[in-house]
């Protein structure tokens, strides 16, 4: 579905409703399988990428990333690998769930091909560029079709761990290279897990392929001296279960169940888990945005508490996400337009000069952006912006998209899609934490691209 063919009337209905609504988390795109990682002070996400498609398989081409240093505004970084980075592999569809993690200042970015196993990828910096550096394959398990959803750890004595696998779980230790597998234990280095009721849990419905209620896509964290293992559970539609143990290669037990199936909930389900500034969040994905179904998904977010015995609450799936973000947002530095809490219509794009910005901008569309505290006051407001049309207007408002309006920035034809121009306008009325919404006006078709944004 073309997110464009919502009616003036749709998207006022919309845009009411998604004035409490945070999740999905990211809007621009359909995507699936997070993987977070807090690098700092700020707080990545890895996601694949579900092409938009009425296909009745997955379309997935590359790996996205975005990241928050506030849990309620997202910041878009566009495509940071794609299957195009392993010369190796002929797979031209399959970029499946990756996990990515830091070692000593290097980025370690471990993706599965389906049906061709699993890769890795080394940056300098956790926005990439990405290289291949071994040339090859990493993981040669049981069945390379079955090697999926690798998730790495790295325990207090300096161990590193890759846990992945559908139907059964394997791990394999890596050497302190972080791009090599130590051969010394299991077959050349892969351990299978013994899948049994006790570690997995018992599965109701018997299946041939799966013998517990493991299903796939793994997770695995340190909290205390308890390990952590999530995963994809119970079949089609996957629930998420885990279970726990006192080293990172087990004995495992199950502990039950933390998110059952729930409207909006994709058929597949893929867990992240991560303690920011101070709190704990799950990240999932469902089918929620608009033409959204099991091949178009999107990735969510929930805060949650441990219980004092540190097992897992039930953790229900919600449309409102994260209340209370972790900072305010400063709108008197340069802030990317493709920063957003929430949005309706738009896309992003990128190109050589601006990098990352938000395009596929028409009539009715906006952004909204959470806590953005303007202190004093603001008293001008400048964005950069480009347009081969007639261009339109950002109606800055606060509160809602028919919230108080507090400026109006024209923008007309800057010679080009790409030919980015400082346009201004002056603000009255912006003073104290509000809600920000760029509201865009104009005639039918697209309007312009927006690069980025700033108070003075």
């Amino acid at each position: 579905m073309n997110f464009k063919k919502f009616s003036f009337l749709s998207l006022s209905l919309l845009g009411a409703f998604n004035l409490f609504a945070q999740n999905p988390i990211f809007q621009t795109m359909f995507t699936a399988d997070p993987a977070p990682m807090v690098y700092n002070d700020t707080l990545f996400v890895y996601t694949t990428h579900d092409e938009q498609t009425t296909s009745n398989f997955f379309t997935m081409h590359d790996w996205q990333l975005f990241s928050t240093v506030d849990m309620v505004n997202w910041t878009a970084h566009g495509t940071v690998a794609s299957l195009g980075d392993f010369k190796w592999s002929e797979v031209k569809n399959g970029a499946w769930a990756p996990q990515c993690i830091e070692r000593n200042g290097k980025f370690y970015f471990y993706c599965p091909i389906h049906g061709d196993g699993v890769g890795v990828l080394v940056a300098d910096s956790p926005y990439g560029p990405f290289k291949d550096p071994i040339g090859r394959r990493l993981v040669e398990g049981p069945r390379v079709w079955d090697d999926i959803d690798p998730t790495v750890f790295i325990d207090d004595d300096g161990q590193a761990y890759l846990y992945w696998g559908n139907p059964g779980l394997h791990y394999a230790k890596l050497n302190e290279d972080m791009i090599s597998i130590d051969t010394s234990i299991g077959n050349i280095g892969v351990v299978s897990l013994d899948m049994t009721p006790e570690a997995f849990g018992k599965r109701e419905v018997e299946h041939e392929r799966y013998k517990t209620n493991y299903e796939e896509a793994p997770w695995l964290y340190k909290r205390g001296d308890l390990y952590y293992m999530l995963f994809a559970a119970i079949g089609i539609p996957e629930y998420i279960a885990y279970s726990t143990a006192p080293t990172a290669t087990g004995p495992w037990t199950y502990r039950g169940v933390i998110m059952g199936r729930h409207p909006d909930l994709a058929f597949t389900n893929h867990p992240g888990v991560v303690d920011y500034k101070g709190n704990s969040y799950f990240f999932y994905h469902n089918q929620g945005l608009p033409g959204g179904g099991g091949f178009n998904r999107s990735v969510c977010v929930e805060q949650f508490n441990y219980n004092a015995d540190g097992s897992i609450p039930e953790i229900i799936p919600t449309k409102e996400g994260i209340v209370n973000g972790v900072a305010k947002l400063n709108p008197f530095i340069r802030v990317e337009a493709e920063t957003i809490a929430w949005s309706e219509g738009v896309k992003i794009g990128r190109d050589s000069e601006a990098g990352i910005y938000v395009t596929n901008i028409s009539n009715g569309d906006y952004i909204k952006v959470r806590d953005v505290d303007f202190g004093k006051g603001a008293k001008r407001f400048q964005a950069s912006v480009a347009s081969a049309t007639q261009g339109g207007q950002i109606e800055i408002r606060l509160g809602g998209v028919n919230g108080t309006l507090v400026g109006v920035c024209n923008v007309g034809n800057t010679g080009g899609a790409q030919k980015w121009d400082v346009k201004s306008a002056k603000i009255k009325k912006a003073k104290g934490v509000h809600d920000l919404y760029f509201v865009f006006k104009g005639a039918e078709g697209e309007l312009f691209n927006f690069d980025w944004w700033k108070f003075l």
